[in-house]
């Protein structure tokens, strides 16, 4: 794993007194890795941490954070770009997402503005993101991650993946977080279904990891998309362990001039081995 230095704008949020996640605002990333805000570490009440930051399988994975491998063009994904005629290749086409501003800061809530700029400067999108985190129970906590994107581009655009431009079940791009490697992959659970294989591409109600952490800790992680439109799932579990929820899965998603689009996923953090289908029941509950 690579280390980033501190963000200055680092900023944390805790439930009931206890710190469980950092928001850094990605001013520190390399631009090959398409800068963007994200959360890490975030950890479990009991301190444990499920997220993981430039490890070497890849490095571009930053904890928790809104990633999207094409806006026309654009990586907001970082690393290589997969294309029909060459593959996955290394283009000079990385954005940014820039933290413009903290619209609301509160212990358990945070309201940021950001402003989503191509290789030359140009703002594609402008974004309002809330990241805020209550408690479901004694040993879990929720973090919601709402997204409200616009097109301020003054021409209408289009988000892909490389699954639209021809690799097949790689519909990845939006939601997603990076959980650590440890001796043995995750347990996938879904309801009344399991494994990477049956809840990869799936509209299912809720998705869950079950895994450890490198030193044997156990912990929980249950996935909810909480609105009017749910994405299929992205999962990895044998190569690594990661959950996305997919905009683009099999046909490029167009984002008109001026026009906009909103998804919020709500994440069960959880010590232990609970029953994930009441963690995903109690992430629904409003607070």
């Amino acid at each position: 794993m690579t280390s980033l230095p501190s963000s200055p704008s680092a900023a944390t949020l805790s439930v009931d007194g206890v710190a469980v996640a950092r928001h850094r605002d990605g001013a520190d990333v390399e631009p090959v890795l398409s800068p963007r805000p994200y959360l890490h570490p975030v950890r479990t009440l009991g301190g444990t941490v499920v997220t993981e930051v430039c490890p070497d399988d890849h490095r571009h994975h930053l904890g928790v954070s809104v990633a999207v491998p094409d806006v026309s063009g654009v990586s907001f994904w970082g690393g290589r770009t997969f294309t029909r005629d060459r593959g996955s290749v290394l283009l000079d086409n990385h954005g940014r997402q820039e933290h413009l501003e903290w619209l609301v800061e509160e212990d358990s809530r945070r309201v940021e503005a950001l402003s989503w700029t191509d290789p030359d400067g140009a703002e594609l999108v402008r974004e309002e993101r809330t990241w805020a985190a209550r408690r479901v129970g004694a040993d879990a906590w929720a973090l919601e991650v709402a997204v409200r994107l616009r097109n301020t581009s003054g021409r209408p655009l289009s988000i892909g993946s490389p699954a639209t431009n021809g690799r097949p079940r790689a519909g990845y791009g939006g939601f997603f977080w990076r959980a650590p490697i440890a001796a043995e992959p995750p347990r996938c659970l879904g309801p009344g279904v399991e494994g990477e294989d049956a809840l990869h591409g799936s509209r299912a109600d809720w998705l869950a990891l079950a895994g450890r952490s490198p030193e044997g800790r156990e912990w929980t992680l249950v996935f909810v998309q909480d609105g009017p439109d749910r994405d299929p799932w992205f999962l990895r579990a044998a190569e690594y362990p990661g959950v996305g929820a997919a905009l683009a899965w099999a046909e490029r998603l167009p984002l008109p001039e001026g026009g906009g689009l909103e998804r919020r996923v709500v994440t069960v953090v959880a010590d232990g081995r609970p029953d994930p289908a009441a963690l995903a029941a109690a992430a629904r509950r409003r607070p």
